[in-house]
């Protein structure tokens, strides 16, 4: 794990359960308490999280910072993972995505292209239709009114900014998709894609139920992994794009089992 994604971890963990202390922490993330004191303080010094004797508590301003944190510091492996996903998207597409920073660049990277820019206004079918849970990727492309925005509804996470609960699951019980591009925080080939929270994972799997292909996006650092709550077993994944580090034994298994796997 790099240390922004240590970073990042440490405030969804502060965020989750309000206040830790460092040896729950270092072994959470398998890494040494002196680490973890050192992030701690790094992370006080932006005000991102306030020091306790012996750990860390979650300010008033934490709420929301975990995914903030990391889309600020998207790199170019989430934005090559990005245009390979939105190379696969076509004019008049109806495509899901869930929240996350890389799914944010996917978002981002299919809206930039010029078949989704503005056209002919006389044409009155909208260049592209997304449905998302994601109240950061819905508030970005609502202002493109030639894109289409369904948002689900539901009650936000403030960790993720996604929509959960049955208001979310409901909507989606209703609508017809393309192409289903899905982050996940874990992805294994015997278990499948995963999520740490289950209320996430439901409307994820929601999301991909409704979908005639699924498209995991995802970096390497999260196969091999396993999360609390399954999103989709590997026999439904279509296709999974990830970076040129992963394990090239782990892409034969992945291919063994009927994926397409695309590295960037």
């Amino acid at each position: 794990m790099s240390k922004q994604d240590r970073l990042s971890r440490i405030l969804e963990i502060v965020v989750e359960k309000g206040s830790v202390d460092v040896e729950t922490v270092a072994q959470e993330l398998e890494v040494s308490t002196a680490t973890i004191r050192r992030d701690f303080d790094s992370l006080a010094k932006k005000q991102l999280l306030s020091r306790t004797h012996g750990g860390a508590v979650a300010t008033g301003g934490s709420l929301g910072i975990p995914l903030t944190y990391k889309v600020a510091k998207e790199d170019e492996v989430k934005q090559r993972i990005a245009e390979a996903a939105a190379d696969m998207v076509s004019r008049y597409d109806i495509i899901g995505i869930n929240g996350g920073t890389t799914t944010t660049a996917v978002a981002r990277a299919i809206v930039a292209r010029p078949e989704f820019t503005p056209g002919d206004v006389s044409d009155l079918q909208p260049a592209l239709t997304v449905v998302t849970n994601a109240v950061n990727i819905a508030a970005e492309l609502t202002v493109r009114h030639q894109i289409k925005i369904v948002v689900t509804g539901g009650v936000a996470r403030p960790q993720s900014y996604e929509l959960t609960g049955p208001f979310a699951e409901e909507v989606l019980k209703e609508v017809n998709i393309d192409i289903a591009f899905l982050g996940v925080e874990a992805i294994d080939s015997m278990i499948g894609a995963a999520a740490r929270h289950e209320d996430e994972a439901r409307v994820n799997r929601q999301i991909a139920a409704r979908a005639r292909k699924i498209v995991v996006v995802t970096d390497s650092s999260k196969f091999k992994k396993r999360a609390f709550a399954s999103i989709s077993p590997i026999s439904d994944i279509d296709i999974l794009i990830t970076d040129s580090r992963v394990d090239s034994r782990l892409v034969r298994d992945f291919r063994a089992l009927g994926v397409e796997i695309v590295i960037v």
